[in-house]
């Protein structure tokens, strides 16, 4: 392995303690799948139950209970989807407050270490890194999955694109 890899290894494992310990309270008690379904379900609300556990990497069975506990923590609301098995997901008032609150952590724990870098610094890491995460993905599902808890108003900020928009058909149309 070469000292790039390395370094890149040793961030990524840092970046996610962090993430993983981010917000005050009861927010680090949330494990990382409800986390990331409630800023997916933000992001993309109404999506199918099937299509969020897709996003997560959860069986069916998995994303019934995850489901379950997210709306007996009054998060979630459960609506008929497109036949009598489906059901589209959608968040309550409480749900996108709570998934406001995990990106607004999720920022703070990564501030922290970034106000180590020049303005020059950061600009140079944010053009190396949209070509990475660039790289992470080919195809529509694989994206969702790599921006499960990604801030979308963050990444378009400043007239920026998302770097992984090239996994979406013209046509909106998963790849």
């Amino acid at each position: 392995m070469d000292r790039l890899a390395n370094l890149l290894g040793v961030q990524a494992l840092a970046l996610t303690d962090r993430l993983l310990t981010a917000g005050p309270g009861a927010l680090t008690e949330l494990p990382s799948s409800e986390r990331a379904a409630l800023v997916t379900l933000l992001a993309h609300p109404g999506q199918p139950a099937s299509s969020l556990g897709d996003v997560l990497g959860l069986t069916s069975s998995g994303i019934t209970r995850l489901l379950d506990r997210l709306a007996a923590a009054g998060w979630v609301t459960r609506e008929k989807g497109l036949d009598a098995r489906s059901r589209r997901i959608g968040l309550t008032p409480a749900g996108r407050r709570r998934a406001r609150a995990v990106l607004r952590a999720r920022q703070a724990a990564m501030s922290e270490v970034l106000d180590r870098l020049s303005a020059d610094d950061r600009e140079e890491l944010e053009r190396l890194l949209d070509l990475v995460v660039a790289g992470l993905a080919d195809a529509r599902a694989p994206a969702l999955r790599v921006c499960r808890l990604c801030d979308r108003a963050a990444c378009a900020s400043a007239g920026r694109g998302c770097p992984l928009e090239h996994t979406v058909t013209p046509a909106g149309v998963d790849g």
